[in-house]
């Protein structure tokens, strides 16, 4: 469980990142999403300890993660497209690194890489950028950490590696571990998402599970706008449209359509509204 209790983060030039973030994320694959400057890069380093809040606290099974505790840092991995690797090879770096994970899996690194069609004894520096970053998921994925923070993991994977990707976070995340995937992408994997964490210029708009999303709205497409539409969008002759789930129908979460509305005034206040009404029963 991670929880964050009223964190900013202002940087040195005194531009403000986060604003009094407060949020509790359980278990499962959440999609964290946002503007580009929204603080969703900023949020994921406070979480992995890299960062220190201006104010508030990241807590990790109540645990401070800005304390760096061994308990802490050993359940918390953060992987993003700049981050320097302390080998040459995967394989390398897995000797010298993955002691300091309990539950790395050999065994799961080797499958992994060879979804991939890598053995881990490539050389990171002379390795295209999509397969270098075939090779850092499926280091990441083995080491089984009960917090993964992946920083738009599908870039310059083609598409049946993010196939292949989908695949191996259905088969290696467990119940008790934490993903957190930051991305503008959101048709790569959207069918594995379990909650939603929504950003916007620096505040916090939701963390919720996706089901809970689904019960308080309805997304789906019409032939014609409707008069109790949340908000609606035209897309390819259809209207996209969110409305009140008055009657609890089942339904698939559109997350561009979601997206776009909470970045809309009035619609982002007809929906936290309709939100609301589930945290208040």
């Amino acid at each position: 469980m991670i929880r964050l209790n009223n964190i900013s983060y202002n940087y040195r030039n005194e531009a403000e990142a986060l604003k009094n973030v407060s949020a509790s994320i359980g278990e499962g694959i959440h999609i964290m999403m946002g503007e580009n400057g929204a603080g969703k890069s900023t949020m994921l380093h406070i979480m992995s300890g890299l960062l220190r809040p201006t104010t508030g606290e990241c807590l990790i099974d109540e645990k401070n993660v800005w304390l760096r505790e061994t308990e802490t840092l050993e359940k918390v991995f953060f992987l993003d497209n700049n981050m320097p690797f302390p080998a040459d090879t995967i394989n390398e770096t897995s000797r010298i690194h993955a002691c300091f994970y309990p539950d790395f899996d050999r065994s799961m690194l080797e499958h992994n890489l060879a979804r991939f069609g890598l053995t881990g004894e490539e050389k990171l520096s002379r390795l295209s950028f999509g397969n270098r970053q075939k090779a850092l998921l499926s280091y990441a994925m083995s080491l089984r950490s009960r917090v993964l923070l992946l920083d738009e993991p599908t870039n310059g994977l083609d598409i049946s590696s993010k196939q292949q990707l989908q695949t191996m976070l259905a088969e290696c995340t467990e119940e008790n571990q934490t993903v957190i995937i930051s991305t503008h992408t959101v048709s790569d994997l959207e069918n594995l998402y379990d909650g939603v964490i929504m950003l916007r210029r620096g505040e916090l708009l939701t963390a919720m599970p996706t089901e809970e999303i689904c019960t308080r709205l309805l997304f789906h497409t019409t032939m014609s706008p409707e008069a109790s539409s949340i908000y609606s969008e035209m897309k390819l002759g259809l209207y996209h449209t969110i409305t009140p789930n008055s009657y609890g129908e089942f339904c698939d979460m559109d997350y561009v359509a979601f997206y776009n509305a909470m970045h809309n005034d009035e619609s982002r206040r007809l929906i936290l509204s309709e939100l609301k009404k589930l945290t208040n029963q």
